[in-house]
């Protein structure tokens, strides 16, 4: 596998901040799977173990004073973008499966659609650090502006 950082070891595809990565990493002629585009994201897949369809990943949350990726926004349901539910996923609870070019979400379906989610018109504060914490002690990772490890 070739090294995209030179001088340096390139970053290990499990992190405690951020999506595991899974599959190919060397990419020769490309950044990714380390490093990528929001826009290249946008519209996979998203699966759970069982390879059951989740939705797609619609948007990629940053924020914006630390500079990190902090949800997923997950979009299920719906047809042509009407009727759907979106979920904000924490980061750290998608995987990145670089073969097949989709994210894996460990949950199984009926507790996906059991977890809290909002319409297109009507999304939650994010910042808010009761509804942050919630959201990512239900998907079971540790939020990302904390030191604790990640729950497993």
């Amino acid at each position: 596998m070739g090294n995209l950082y030179p001088g340096m070891d390139p970053p290990a595809p499990a992190t405690t901040e951020g999506a595991r990565i899974t599959g190919r990493t060397d990419a020769p002629d490309s950044p990714g799977p380390f490093v990528m585009s929001c826009e290249t994201l946008a519209g996979d897949s998203v699966v759970n173990r069982n390879d059951d369809d989740l939705g797609k990943l619609e948007h990629v949350m940053i924020d914006v004073p630390s500079g990190r990726i902090a949800y997923g926004v997950l979009a299920r349901g719906g047809v042509f973008g009407i009727g759907g539910k979106l979920f904000a996923v924490p980061w750290a609870a998608l995987t990145l499966d670089a073969d097949r070019k989709c994210f894996v979400l460990d949950i199984e379906k009926s507790r996906l659609d059991a977890a809290p989610g909002f319409d297109k018109d009507h999304w939650p504060a994010m910042a808010d650090p009761d509804w942050a914490n919630g959201i990512h002690d239900y998907y079971g990772v540790r939020p990302y502006w904390t030191d604790r490890p990640r729950l497993q």
